[in-house]
């Protein structure tokens, strides 16, 4: 069972002749406690291109020290990453090798370089006798896994210990290194430093190319100099975002980290919709297959992100019934419903990732941003481009909300108002894809647009909630208890989605484009 630990720590440059400034100078420190040495080695795995030292990730065997064991670090923020930790084995614990498939995709992980450091260890500690920090000055040996020669450096770590930590600390510990001579390390791990220092191998290391995938058209622009103006490049860029956001979720959707089915799902859509705006840009017989698998990727995600939001709507709406008209045992039911739900759902989310088919979805996105299928209309100006799909989709749009305002009240206008919804986000993502060359006009179409997606998922939102408190009712009156409570739930939101319909045409009277364009 794999285990995770928060990691902020900051590294500095040292050598063998290093002087450790008083630490006790630093606020909040009372005493530096010797801990002695600790030998440490370190076997580090990565596919035979270094994707996953690209991405700034690190997968090590490690023995020594009271944590030995397999580690997974993946950046969190500058500073700061998540350790997941799995019991020694020999070969790379599957709990850690499903956490960077969306990397690997597939590859093997194979020994890269071998670290042996002997570690002097002292704890920061408070007033108490509170472990504020750990600094370790290590003296560090490193070579390739394969051989060749073995590079030597001594550096300065200061990791917090505990959880609940302040950053502010590592901030005044720097100042006071700082004073005395010690700079920070100019690599950002010791895996980068020995990549670095160490004889290099293959194509990678001797042309100077960063693995692990092509570099983006903001990397591109910003080597050559030149600004991303075309409209290939402008919708290249959001492809290869969202592209990022994907891979990047992998890991935190499988760890069940919050929010991360649901910014998944939203990257997916936002691949499709920029395909389906833009097939001017990018060849639709090559995007339009790939839609479809992001659109089943969706639906996949969706099972488990859709319970979350119905379970937490119908949770607050309870919440604010009077006690007096909480019948029953609504609540324990709601939470029994949900669970179900959620057990089921979590496995299948799982299953996708784990699958050949979610592995070949990645597969194909990686070869679509290294070779794009760009159409003529590629090189030309990127406004001109972009406005006209933009425009085209807001018409599109108009005709639904029409549609849907015509509609007879019901079931009719309701399927009207959701198909006038999934519009709303195509032209949002269209508009906000644009937005680096379209400017403050199209930020502002882009709120004014999701705005009318917001009234629109409102009333969505109440037809699936509506179903829900049918279905609990049901359950609630077959077990002899009272369905009272969730027939008034069912009243109230069949007038918030009355109210949403009142809403809409003023909202919608608000979202036209500039005319400017």
């Amino acid at each position: 069972m794999a285990d995770t630990v928060r990691e902020i720590e900051r590294k500095y440059e040292a050598t063998d002749a290093t002087e450790l400034p008083d630490l006790t100078a630093v606020h909040r420190v009372a005493a530096v406690v010797e801990r002695g040495v600790v030998e440490l080695d370190a076997t580090y795995y990565d596919t035979p291109d270094q994707r996953l030292a690209a991405a700034g990730i690190t997968l090590r065997h490690r023995t020594g020290g009271d944590d030995a064991g397999w580690h997974l670090k993946l950046p969190v923020a500058l500073g700061v990453r998540d350790e997941v930790r799995a019991p020694l084995s020999e070969t790379p614990p599957r709990e850690l090798t499903a956490l960077v498939r969306s990397r690997t995709l597939g590859r093997d992980l194979v020994p890269v370089v071998r670290l042996r450091t002997r570690r002097t260890v002292r704890l920061l500690q408070d007033a108490d006798g509170t472990a504020l920090a750990e600094l370790a000055v290590d003296a560090v040996r490193a070579s390739r896994a394969d051989g060749g020669a073995e590079v030597r450096w001594h550096e300065i770590e200061v990791e917090l210990t505990g959880e609940g930590g302040d950053p502010g600390l590592l901030d005044e510990v720097g100042e006071v290194l700082a004073a005395a001579g010690v700079r920070p390390a100019r690599a950002a791990s010791k895996l980068a430093r020995a990549l670095a220092e160490t004889e290099q191998e293959g194509a990678s290391a001797q042309t100077g190319k960063r693995p692990g995938g092509p570099r983006t058209s903001a990397q591109q622009a910003k080597r050559s100099g030149k600004k991303t103006r075309t409209a290939g490049d402008i919708v290249l860029r959001y492809v290869r975002e969202q592209v990022r956001v994907v891979i990047e979720l992998d890991p935190a959707v499988r760890r069940d980290l919050p929010d991360s089915v649901h910014q998944m799902r939203v990257a997916t859509r936002r691949l499709r919709s920029a395909f389906r705006s833009y097939t001017k840009v990018l060849d639709r017989s090559v995007t339009l297959p790939i839609g479809l698998e992001l659109q089943w990727l969706a639906a996949e995600l969706g099972v488990d992100r859709d319970r979350e939001v119905l379970t937490a709507r119908l949770r607050g709406a309870l919440a604010e019934l009077p006690r007096t008209l909480r019948l029953g045992p609504v609540s324990a039911r709601l939470r029994i419903w949900s669970q179900r739900r959620r057990q089921g759902s979590r496995r299948e989310v799982l299953a996708v990732l784990d699958g050949e088919r979610y592995l070949e979805l990645l597969r194909t996105l990686e070869a679509l941003v290294a070779e794009p299928p760009l159409r003529r209309a590629a090189a030309l100006p990127a406004p001109e481009v972009l406005v006209k799909a933009v425009l085209k989709d807001y018409a599109r749009l108009a005709g639904r909300v029409e549609e849907a305002l015509d509609a007879p009240a019901g079931p009719v206008r309701d399927e009207a108002l959701h198909g006038a919804r999934k519009a709303a986000k195509r032209v949002r993502y269209a508009a906000e894809a644009a937005r680096p060359v379209l400017g403050k006009p199209a930020k502002k179409f882009t709120r004014r647009t999701k705005r009318v997606q917001q009234v629109l998922g409102d009333h969505q939102d109440s037809v699936v909630a509506r179903a829900a408190l049918r279905e609990l009712a049901t359950q609630a009156a077959r077990a002899g208890e009272s369905a009272f409570t969730f027939g008034l739930l069912y009243g109230r939101e069949e007038a918030q989605a009355a109210e949403r319909e009142r809403e809409l045409p003023g909202v919608w009277a608000k979202a036209a484009p500039p005319s400017s364009w």
